[in-house]
């Protein structure tokens, strides 16, 4: 599917704010409200958009510590990568895991309520994995950005 000047604009204005009706977004666009229901229905199917969700407040809901650790394996074969990116997707502390090129196999960003639960999450999930070699966390002090749009 490609993508034409109304589609790029119309996932603008959702990744701002996804909350907008049809109707809102056909007077933005200028587009009939059906039209737009369709479009948004296409993208959806087009894997476009992966899903519509909130964005919290994280210290509101009790979440006071976020990290990045660096994972090392000890092996690197097909099965051993595959088993790690499963497990860890079953952590609901990872909220990202992406597996690097460079010195390190994986980086992770964790959200804990505090340092304990970290220290907890560290102990009896993520440094007992089969295959973890080394963790190295880094703790986050503040936050200067922390954007969920792409801009294309």
């Amino acid at each position: 599917m490609d993508l034409d000047q109304t589609d790029i604009k119309l996932l603008k204005l959702l990744q701002a704010d996804a909350t907008l009706s049809n109707k809102e977004l056909s007077l933005k666009l200028h587009k009939s409200i059906a039209a737009i229901h369709e479009r948004v229905k296409k993208l959806k199917s087009g894997g476009y958009i992966k899903k519509t969700v909130a964005i919290l407040d994280r210290q509101k809901v009790g979440i006071g510590l976020i990290s990045f650790s660096q994972v090392f394996l000890k092996a690197h074969t097909f099965e051993v990568l595959g088993e790690f990116e499963r497990e860890v997707s079953k952590f609901p502390e990872v909220m990202e895991c992406y597996q690097m090129a460079g010195s390190y196999d994986f980086m992770l960003r964790i959200a804990t309520k505090d340092m304990e639960a970290y220290h907890q999450f560290l102990r009896h999930k993520l440094a007992v994995l089969p295959h973890v070699n080394t963790v190295q966390t880094y703790f986050v002090l503040s936050e200067t950005k922390s954007e969920t749009a792409y801009h294309f």
